[in-house]
């Protein structure tokens, strides 16, 4: 294998009879360089503003140290990436590659509309509309990205920080679980780096926690893997109603 490319998955030199390579199984190593530049928890797109909820568990002491933030951590992601955003690059991925466009956008607004608290949705188009931006003067033209961009700004659709990427991530050369790994990665680093500093929460404790997300990615891929559209948006209510309530909290870190 080439030192320059980096596999998922592992192949050998000879396929079995009738068995097609998995389409994007190997990524090259720039690529996948450039896809983790803005997966890095210092992209400069405002998640660190975002706490989606967790500030109102320590505003209320539910969260104090680092056991009882690995307990919302794991939660969150079993609950509001796996059926939210996690779910949302699969789907997305597979109207990508059935070229169903209107779709995607269709995708958007189901993601927005599933979202209740408005912070959280509002925080999220912020997001979005940062990281098209910033990907569209990085990478140039990305299928799909310049229009999203445009529809925006026209109201056409809310903005999605994982829909962007999965538009990226598609034109890369990336599968669905690496996006959605990648992209799960860039969630859970941030929320690790906004936990440290408001919790507070010592950096060997935040890596640990990240290390337990990291290992959680897997199995979440291969809950959603199988799942359609009619699970997009699902969540657990108490994280839900944490996001409604830190609209009218007092004293606050992050904007959601």
């Amino acid at each position: 294998m080439s030192t320059t490319t980096i596999t998922t998955t592992t192949m050998t030199t000879s396929e079995p009879v009738g068995q097609e390579p998995l389409a994007g199984a190997a990524l090259d190593v720039m690529a996948y360089a450039r896809l983790f530049q803005v997966c890095d928890s210092t992209f400069p797109i405002g998640s660190f503003n975002h706490s989606f909820g967790m500030e109102n568990y320590l505003s209320d002491r539910r969260i104090k140290k680092a056991p009882q933030f690995e307990e919302w951590f794991e939660a969150y992601f079993r609950s509001q990436y796996a059926f939210g955003e996690g779910l949302l690059v699969r789907l997305t991925y597979q109207a990508l590659d059935a070229g169903d466009v209107q779709g995607v956008w269709d995708l958007d607004r189901v993601m927005y509309c599933s979202t209740p608290a408005r912070e959280t949705r509002e925080g999220t188009r912020l997001i979005a509309k940062q990281m098209v931006s910033l990907i569209r003067l990085l990478h140039g033209q990305v299928p799909l990205l310049g229009e999203y961009a445009d529809r925006m700004a026209a109201g056409e659709s809310f903005g999605n920080p994982a829909l962007a990427f999965s538009l990226l991530a598609h034109a890369s050369g990336a599968d669905a679980r690496q996006a959605f790994v990648m992209y799960g990665y860039s969630v859970a680093s941030t929320l690790a780096q906004n936990a440290v500093r408001a919790i507070p929460l010592g950096q060997r404790q935040g890596q640990v926690a990240l290390d337990r997300i990291v290992s959680l990615l897997e199995p979440l891929w291969e809950l959603v893997e199988g799942l359609d559209a009619s699970y997009l948006g699902a969540c657990v209510p108490g994280l839900e109603l944490a996001q409604m309530r830190h609209e009218t909290q007092g004293a606050r870190l992050f904007m959601s």
